[in-house]
């Protein structure tokens, strides 16, 4: 098993969650991080290897709480329809939103009608949710003015996973925006996914590691991950450009990138860039080279250091 937060918080989350009542499972997890980011170097060195020496069973792992526990944010993220969240984070420019949620909805029906008539049997065998979402993304999750309000539950039961959409759409009504507005996607991620730790990439041969150290990066040669649904985000720049930052849970294997990277999509390839990254048959490295946006990378590397609130 690779190394990971699972057995520190095995360790520490029971006691973070009941200091810290009713955050949810999101929350805790991060607090569990944050004293996992203050051991020193030779503290993170022994828990590498007490991972070795106490590996903890999948069983354990699919069942513990740290796993298991409800969050504030499940409805919009793991229990929402979609293999992807698209979350609208700019409400200035309401006909451009309107002109992109058409585009998004028209790009999922043509990928429908796409994928549907020959390949969708065999699809469905080797890609799972990835081809049933290709199959039934005829609408997306949300209607473009309306806010993260699933449909009837009983008619999402009546068509079955064909009708599971690629992308559930978050467009907050304005009461609830404000948590949303201009958020950067370290945010993004800390609010519809579950951090997590890995080892960091290992700099090429006579590469110095970043100083200073951050943990979207490397720090003491572990980095800060994500996991769960996919992320995009809807920002200002997209009422202009008709595009949408894609954010990566963890780095490039190219070391010096970072976690919580983007990069901008257009709307017409967001829907086949979805589905072949739950598929697995895709991934994004730009052949090695770093062609992720530096603004957003500062500012979530910036983000990282500051205590959880």
């Amino acid at each position: 098993m690779e190394p990971s937060l699972a057995l520190f918080l095995a360790e520490h989350y029971g006691a973070v969650k009941t200091r810290f009542p009713g955050e949810g499972r999101r929350k805790w997890r991060l607090r569990v991080a944050e004293l996992f980011w203050s051991l020193s170097s030779e503290q993170k060195a022994a828990y590498l290897t007490s991972i070795s020496q106490n590996p903890l069973t999948a069983e354990s792992l699919e069942d513990a709480d740290f796993n298991t526990d409800e969050d504030p944010s499940d409805d919009i993220s793991d229990n929402a329809p979609g293999i992807g969240i698209l979350l609208r984070a700019d409400y200035s420019d309401e006909e451009a939103w309107q002109a992109f949620y058409a585009k998004l909805q028209d790009a999922e029906s043509e990928f429908a009608s796409d994928a549907a008539p020959e390949g969708a049997e065999a699809d469905a065998d080797m890609n799972g949710e990835a081809s049933s979402a290709a199959q039934g993304a005829a609408s997306s999750s949300t209607d473009a003015e309306g806010d993260t309000a699933m449909e009837d539950e009983d008619a999402d039961a009546d068509d079955g996973d064909d009708a599971a959409p690629i992308f559930f759409v978050i467009n907050a009504p304005p009461a609830e925006r404000a948590k949303f507005a201009g958020i950067s996607n370290l945010a993004a991620l800390r609010l519809l996914n579950d951090v997590d730790m890995r080892r960091a990439p290992a700099p090429p041969a006579g590469t110095k590691r970043v100083r200073p150290p951050n943990r979207l990066v490397d720090h003491d040669g572990w980095q800060e991950v994500y996991s769960g649904k996919t992320v995009w985000i809807y920002d200002a720049k997209s009422n202009q450009d008709q595009c949408v930052r894609l954010v990566s849970q963890k780095s490039a294997a190219m070391y010096g990138t970072a976690t919580a990277d983007s990069w901008r999509a257009r709307v017409s390839h967001i829907c086949e860039l979805q589905v072949n990254l739950a598929s697995g048959a895709m991934s994004i490295d730009f052949g090695g080279l770093d062609r992720w946006d530096y603004e957003e990378r500062v500012r979530n590397l910036e983000e990282a250091v500051k205590p959880v609130s």
